[in-house]
């Protein structure tokens, strides 16, 4: 065999060049009796020596792997028959491939399992011959079969599935080990588990052959989660099953349904009672919970509708009610239960509105002391003792407020300020209590015990409640709070109060020293709460620009070097938005001033080096990085070490300043956020600087005519001083421009490569800036030059009319004058026609010849009346007979006369007509 002689090789190699060590030649000589051996008791007892050393000594491993292998895979092949062969054969293979104590083993040894496990897993035909074994009847061969494929899946993984794969029937030959005595049972469970973690083509296979049934089984039979390790296997079984496959999740849900996981979650016996089994198998069924929530892998295309449907199926079967009574109600339960418990609850509803509005109607309690459900979360928020319990609940509000309008609206009209009490506690247990009244108390509570740690909860809380509701902001900058002491203080603002606290934050110390490391979270929890609550609220800056403390003390906290990277950064956003929401026009307390305040007290370069700073600290890189997905539970794995938070053991180690627990509440959303306000800051501070002031407040004297002054000598002085004051403005905006260059420049030298294009972006607005003034000088020349162009144009064509008019008056008197000129020409050629020769003529009587024309007339008219008079009577004549003749024959005369008269008016209009055309 190859692989036996490289593998002689290795042992030489650790043994040294003397092949006849003690543990060789003894491991030789067992392996000579056990295939040579004619008597059956001496080969039996051979096996058992060679399982016995082989157990006990790293040497003997590496001997027996040189050439023990192809004597034990005989024996599994040939003498099946012999089932003490075959315990004994398994047994040793197991002992083989299963690593030496550590404790007892030498540094310097080679890992002789390991290598037995490669060497084993190599020949495909041996996972065939072992998962063969798995047929027989003998129990203790089912078990040694199951403990070596366990084996061999811990140290040759991928080997060992493509194999089981390649083998017909070989997933069916496990999963029906599930159905065996408890003792296979469980190890076939092992088995599934390790092999189902990434193995997708096994995870299918291992559901159709009806997983879910098998495994509910198990459950329901070993206790649910009062169960032992079996119930957490068969749950991490059923995770990995579910965790990126939506279409698993759609068979459950569709064929047994949610109420075996959800049935899990009940607590029975005494529920103040929880071992750490029972912990790590609620860890494990909350984990499937929360598999089902989230819908599958972000890959799968289905997931946003399988996502949907298991939310409102897990909500119709009552999750929400479990999860309540574990999170909320069992104080007992351990706080890692109680945190995933509220992560549940606040994945349930995220983008679920149906699901949001159940959660707020739920109330808890018995008899009398009952209360909203929102409101005992809230409690336990401002009381616990726990950072990650207060981040756990904390994200319940987080995506019940997020895009909720209808219940920051409803959480909001609850904010009602309350008497301070007279108890020790300001946060007993008054069920009676709204929640607004309750989550101004919190934040009122720092005046009583001095420490801000209540409030600066409770200003996380009231972020959520504000964000993106313009509503809810106004609402809440009109609520005045009453001083602790009403004879030592005035009344103030929420917002006042608020911005009052973060200022003495920097002087108080955190409640939890020990845990935290000394690492501050209350300032810049505050300060994200500043910072949600001023975004596009001109209100909220103006109250807080109404005193000059603030704006103080809010610079002094961006330059001051003992601070956090956070809380600097936020503070420069802060005062970011104090210029870009400011609507202000009075004089020190619009854009204007607090541009020039930041640039007084530290310079704007030094100012805009504070957003690189924050964007490059650990808090907003980690924000801003997909989170990976928390480990799966194992058998090894205990409570603690399942909700250990990696990201913050990080921080610790990199020594960063800022509290790891930011990482949690400062969001994705929020960061981004932060981004987009930088950019908006850097815009606005360059275009604040570009641009002069809309209003002149002083009128120089120099505009005022002087006594004596004539008109034309004040128009002339006039034009020189605005012509210098132009002057002057233009270089002002000229070294404006050039400082926001510099500012962009000294940005892109610090910046990454995104800060670049925004630094780049920055330059091109000066330059734009620059060009559309000019450009907007050279269009009002323009419309000026195009003005009195179109003036002339207008004369001119008045003009031009005016001619053409008196052209053709003067046409027309022309030919009047030509006229008259033609007929002086003919009536003086007549007169000379009249006149004829050297003896004049008389003129002919005119009145004579016109009465001698009369009378011709006359008498030809008579002579033409008598003639019609003559026909008219031959004609009357003959109308005479032909009426007689009609009438003879019966024809109505008068009738027919009116005919013929109608017809000739007709014809007569016609012809009228026809004339006048």
């Amino acid at each position: 065999m190859d692989l036996a002689s490289r593998y002689k090789g290795v042992v030489g190699l650790v043994f040294g060049d003397n092949p006849s060590s003690n543990e060789d030649s003894y491991i030789q000589r067992l392996l000579d009796r056990i295939s040579n051996g004619t008597l059956p008791d001496d080969r039996r007892n051979a096996i058992v020596e060679l399982q016995s050393v082989v157990a006990e000594s790293n040497a003997a491993q590496l001997a027996f792997g040189a050439s023990g292998f192809p004597v034990i895979v005989g024996i599994l092949k040939d003498q099946r028959d012999d089932v003490e062969m075959v315990r004994g054969a398994l047994e040793t293979l197991l002992g083989a491939l299963t690593p030496i104590d550590h404790a007892r083993a030498q540094k310097t040894e080679v890992h002789a399992a390991l290598m037995n496990s490669d060497l084993l897993s190599r020949e495909a035909e041996n996972i065939t011959l072992l998962l063969s074994l798995l047929e027989e009847e003998d129990f203790y061969v089912r078990y040694y079969t199951l403990q070596i494929l366990t084996a061999l899946l811990m140290n040759s993984q991928n080997r060992l599935q493509e194999a089981i794969l390649t083998t017909p029937r070989g997933i069916t030959r496990l999963m029906d080990m599930l159905m065996d005595r408890e003792v296979i049972r469980n190890e076939a469970l092992l088995l599934l588990t390790h092999l189902t973690r990434e193995a997708e083509e096994i995870q299918k296979i291992v559901v159709f052959e009806g997983a879910f049934e098998k495994i509910f089984s198990i459950i329901k039979e070993e206790g649910g989660s009062d169960g032992d390790v079996v119930v957490q296997d068969c749950l991490e079984l059923l995770n990995n099953l579910l965790r990126s496959s939506s279409s698993n999740q759609i068979l459950l849900r569709e064929t047994m349904g949610f109420e075996p996981i959800i049935s899990v979650l009940k607590l029975r016996g005494i529920t103040y009672k929880f071992t750490q089994q029972k912990t790590v198998n609620l860890l494990s069924a909350l984990e499937t919970i929360n598999m089902l929530i989230m819908g599958g892998a972000d890959s799968d295309p289905g997931k946003d509708s399988n996502k949907l449907a298991n939310r409102t199926v897990l909500v119709q079967k009552k999750l929400l009610d479990y999860l309540l009574m574990l999170g909320v109600e069992s104080q007992w339960a351990p706080v890692a239960v109680r945190c995933m418990t509220f992560k549940c609850i606040g994945d349930l509803v995220d983008g679920h509105p149906k699901n949001r509005d159940i959660l707020a109607s739920k109330v808890l309690g018995e008899d009398r002391q009952v209360e909203p459900a929102l409101n005992s979360i809230l409690r336990i928020i401002l009381q616990t003792s726990s950072i990650q319990e207060f981040v756990a609940a904390d994200y319940v509000f987080k995506t019940f407020c997020e895009k909720n309008r209808e219940g920051q609206t409803m959480l909001a009209s609850t904010l009602i300020p309350q008497p301070h009490p007279r108890t020790r506690d300001p946060l007993e247990d008054d069920v009676n209590m709204s929640f607004g009244s309750m989550l101004l108390r919190g934040i009122c509570s720092g005046e009583t015990d001095g420490d801000l740690e209540t409030c600066c909860r409770a200003a996380s809380i009231l972020s959520h409640v504000l964000k993106d509701n313009i509503q809810c902001k106004e609402k809440a900058l009109k609520i005045v709070l009453e001083s602790h002491v009403p004879s030592m203080g005035t009344p103030e603002t929420l917002f006042q109060r608020i911005v009052r606290y973060l200022a003495v934050a920097s002087s108080m110390k955190s409640k939890d020293n020990s845990s935290t490391m000394g690492k501050s979270y209350i300032q810049q929890i505050i300060l994200k709460l500043l910072v949600t609550w001023t975004v596009d609220c001109p209100a909220a800056v103006q109250c807080f620009l109404d005193s000059r403390h603030h704006l103080t003390y809010l610079l002094e906290l961006v330059a001051n070097p003992a601070a956090t990277v956070c809380t600097r950064g936020l503070a420069s956003i802060l005062l970011g938005e104090c210029v870009i929401y400011n609507k202000s026009n009075e004089n020190g307390k619009d854009a204007f001033a607090v541009v020039d305040a930041v640039s007084q007290k530290m310079g704007l370069t030094t100012y805009f080096s504070k957003f690189e700073e924050m964007q490059s600290s650990f808090v907003f890189s980690s924000s801003e990085a997909p989170r990976q997905g928390d480990k799966p539970l194992s058998r090894t794995a205990t409570p603690s070490e399942a909700y250990e938070d990696a990201d913050a053991a990080k921080a610790m180690d990199k020594g960063n300043e800022d509290h790891p627990m930011l990482i949690s509440l400062f969001d994705p959303s929020f960061t981004g956020l932060v981004k987009s306000l930088e950019g908006k800051i850097r815009e606005r501070i360059v275009d604040v600087y570009s641009r002069p002031k809309s209003e002149v407040a002083v009128v120089p004297a120099d505009l005022e005519q002087r006594s004596g002054e004539n008109e034309k000598a004040y128009i002339n002085r006039l034009k020189a001083f605005i012509e210098k004051q132009c002057s002057e403005i233009q270089n002002l905006l000229a070294r404006n421009a050039a400082l926001a260059e510099d500012l962009a420049s000294s940005g892109r030298n610090e910046e990454s490569q995104g800060s670049v294009q925004r630094s780049s972006s920055v330059m091109e607005k000066v330059q734009m800036e620059s060009i559309r003034r000019e450009l907007q000088e050279a269009s009002q020349r323009l419309e000026t030059v195009k003005a009195e162009k179109a003036k002339l144009e207008s004369e001119a064509s008045d003009y031009k009319n005016m001619a053409a008019k008196l052209e053709s008056d003067l046409k027309g008197l022309s030919d009047a004058y030509n006229s008259l000129e033609q007929a002086n020409y003919h009536l003086e050629k007549e007169v000379k026609s009249l006149k004829g020769g050297e003896d004049p003529m008389e003129f002919p009587d005119i009145e004579a010849i016109k009465e001698e024309v009369r009378k011709e007339a006359q008498k030809e008219s008579e002579d033409e009346l008598n003639d019609l008079l003559v026909c008219l009577g031959q004609e009357e004549s003959k109308v005479e007979k032909l009426t007689a003749k009609l009438m003879e024959l019966g024809v109505d005369v008068d009738k027919l006369l009116e005919d013929i008269g109608d017809e000739s008016e007709a014809q007569g209009e016609s012809d009228e007509e026809e004339e006048d055309h």
